[in-house]
């Protein structure tokens, strides 16, 4: 698959996923608007219901306040009357000033309760003093109505009052403005005058959208999940695309380096096997061995290469059993170095010392841990344009041995540092191919590390070489016996 290809799909499925995404939330919002609908029938209802209720009753005491005025007024003409009486009559008999007090007294008290009665009669019949004595009542008749209708949220209601301009009563007090501005309108009955203009009953929902939301709670969950899922498994395939397309660069390149690396050992096999078919070398001791050897060392290297291969691939299946024994790191580095003191020396370099580490004995595998050390001892020696000079030093430090193995070579850039240790991948360099290899070598490094529970790190900085730091948890011998 190419690379316009590629951008093609993604785009094509950028755009569909885009397009399921909007469709999606005109979904939600048509949901939302009948959810709205199905909210504002269900309140109508219930507030038709609510005030017919309290029509009801404020008619009913609207009426029994009328008996009652009606009651009290004839007793109040009958206190009239009976003062009409004490006047007329009481004042021809009056013979002393205690017969005047008396009358006196008498007179005051029935003006005193006739005015008591008409003040009670007066205040009575206010309008709105039904509404307001009885708030408690007007809020369990809404609130039931809710209730039964499925209008489960806060609510806040309040009377309002158009011949005063006031609010006559409200349930608590807490959203005055909400209530002038916002709140659901409805007339009650003129009970007190048929032109007087009806009072307003005013219902405010404080959580009317958080409630709405609730009722599709369900939908936009799964649409959530589903957007998720879709954005995660989209951007999962890219990365995927990605990756494949630089694995297969990658294997490419492997491929052709591998070709490069097994080509020059063969022609050189080749080469060493047609000179020997020469029957006057034969006889030339001296020549004859070094084409022997030639061919020997070859033979070598392809076997090298090919275990390195074959390694590489035991490890990504998860088959490689180590054989763990009791071992000194310091006795394996002195061998490993000693193993590549010829190659080194080839080049002009050396190779320093500095095993610090009193405590070096732990388990691992003697064979994999040496060839480590062999690969970082390579590596050293390969990404070298000048003479190389290996440090390699170990230490203790929080009951872990640490080895440190430093070079001079041409280093290593921040932004490759990360991806060194990922299987094929190599440092690029351009159109020069004076370093060969596979890519596999610090791959197969940290490999062996994880298996013994360690781990490796490296600081470079280009042209000034690389430390590649090494990280092995200590066991001591006699603890190992004691196990």
């Amino acid at each position: 698959m190419n690379k316009w290809s590629t951008t093609l799909i993604i785009a094509l499925v950028t755009l569909a996923t885009i397009g399921l995404m909007v469709i999606q939330v005109y979904w939600i919002r048509d949901a939302v608007k009948v959810k709205q609908a199905v909210f504002l029938r269900d309140l109508d209802q219930a507030m038709t219901n609510a005030i017919y209720e309290l029509d009801k009753l404020r008619l009913e005491d609207r009426l029994k306040k009328q008996r009652q005025m009606y009651k009290q007024n004839h007793g109040i003409y009958e206190l009239y009357d009976s003062l009409n009486n004490l006047l007329s009559t009481g004042i021809a008999s009056i013979n002393t000033i205690s017969e005047i007090n008396y009358i006196l007294n008498r007179t005051n008290s029935i003006v005193n309760r006739a005015n008591w009665q008409l003040s009670i009669n007066n205040t009575e019949s206010e309008p709105g003093s039904f509404l307001v004595s009885n708030k408690d009542l007007i809020d369990s008749i809404i609130t039931y109505q809710l209730r039964k209708h499925n209008v489960k949220t806060l609510h806040e209601f309040g009377i309002y009052s158009p011949a005063t301009n006031s609010m006559l009563v409200q349930r608590t007090g807490a959203y005055p403005d909400k209530l002038l501005k916002e709140a659901y309108v409805y007339d009650l009955a003129p009970i007190s005058s048929l032109f007087a203009p009806p009072n307003k009953l005013l219902l405010y929902f404080p959580y009317e959208k958080g409630f709405i939301a609730r009722q599709i709670w369900k939908l936009l969950a799964v649409s959530i999940f589903l957007f998720l899922v879709i954005i995660f498994s989209f951007s999962f395939s890219i990365h995927i695309i990605n990756r494949q397309k630089k694995l297969s660069v990658m294997k490419n390149d492997f491929i052709n380096n591998m070709t490069h690396e097994f080509k020059t050992p063969i022609s050189t096999i080749a080469l060493a096997c047609e000179a020997l078919k020469d029957e006057d070398l034969k006889h030339i001791a001296e020549v004859y061995n070094n084409y022997i050897g030639v061919i020997n060392e070859e033979n070598s290297r392809l076997k090298s290469m090919a275990e390195q291969i074959l390694q590489t691939a035991i490890i990504d299946k998860g088959q490689l059993k180590l054989k763990k024994t009791l071992l000194d790191v310091n006795e394996l580095i002195v061998n490993a170095t000693s193993s590549k003191k010829m190659a080194i020396e080839k080049k002009g370099g050396t190779i320093e010392l500095q095993l610090k580490a009193s405590k070096s004995v732990l388990k691992a595998d003697t064979v994999h841990l040496t060839n480590v050390f062999i690969n970082l001892l390579d590596n050293a020696i390969k990404y070298n344009l000048n003479k190389p000079h290996v440090i390699i030093n170990t230490i203790n430090k929080n009951g872990d041995l640490l080895i440190r193995v430093q070079d001079n070579g041409i280093g290593i850039s921040k932004s490759n540092q990360k991806k060194i240790f990922e299987k094929l991948y190599r440092v690029p360099t351009g159109n020069v191919h004076n370093f060969k290899g596979f890519g596999l070598g610090l791959s197969y490094v940290k490999a062996i590390l994880d298996l013994h529970k360690g781990d490796v790190k490296v600081d470079s900085d280009i042209e000034k070489g690389s430390t590649f730091t090494i990280r092995l948890p200590l066991k001591t011998k006699s603890n190992e016996e004691k196990k």
